[in-house]
């Protein structure tokens, strides 16, 4: 009987030790596949970001077609929303940079999330500067602007030459140049969470 109870005993503890080690393994398991997840996730978001700001996302034109098909532009509607939000300036100026995007082909969002960046949506300016963009501002030098207009269309074609044209089609890459002591890449990462706000 007893030489029973010590078989039984010595089995259970098995039994008991082989459940933890696997239960250790599957969690172990778990854990990988949501790291990988997340780096697939992360890696995802990357190359989605690289490509936007290489393209313009204005409504898509086919050319001449006898049939007129008319989409709706919801793109400055949009931008209205998350200016109010902030109590932008800007808000009034929705559709001159939806359209100045259109003009240099990059995506719409681009300038507002680096404004957000850089002013808090211009309400954080030099004085009499229109200058949202930190846009050759540089200690005591600052760029000023005659209008919000003037300051888009100066930026937006500043950031297409001398960014997007010349290769540097990420937060982090237009960081390295246009706010190189930025922290740790705080600047790209604030841009591209603006960017998701935006989306």
């Amino acid at each position: 009987m007893l030489k029973k109870t010590a078989v039984y005993s010595l089995s259970f503890l098995v039994l008991l030790f082989t459940n933890f080690f696997l239960q250790l393994k599957l969690n172990d398991k778990l854990n990988r596949e949501q790291k990988v997840k997340k780096i697939l996730t992360e890696i995802e978001e990357d190359n989605n970001i690289a490509k936007q700001f290489n393209y313009s996302n204005a409504p898509f034109s086919a050319g001449s077609l006898k049939t007129e098909v008319k989409t709706t532009d919801g793109r400055a509607a949009n931008l209205k929303v998350f200016f109010r939000k902030h109590g932008s300036p800007l808000y009034d100026f929705a559709d001159v940079i939806v359209r100045t995007s259109d003009n240099y082909g990059f995506d719409y969002r681009l300038l507002p999330a680096i404004a957000m960046q850089e002013s808090t949506l211009c309400r954080a300016i030099p004085e009499n500067s229109h200058n949202c963009w930190g846009w050759g501002i540089y200690g005591n030098i600052v760029t000023r602007f005659d209008s919000y207009e003037e300051a888009i269309e100066i930026v937006a074609k500043g950031i297409k030459t001398h960014y997007l044209d010349k290769g540097l089609t990420t937060a982090s890459t237009i960081m390295a140049k246009y706010t190189p002591s930025s922290p740790e890449g705080a600047w790209a990462k604030s841009v591209n969470q603006f960017l998701r706000a935006l989306e």
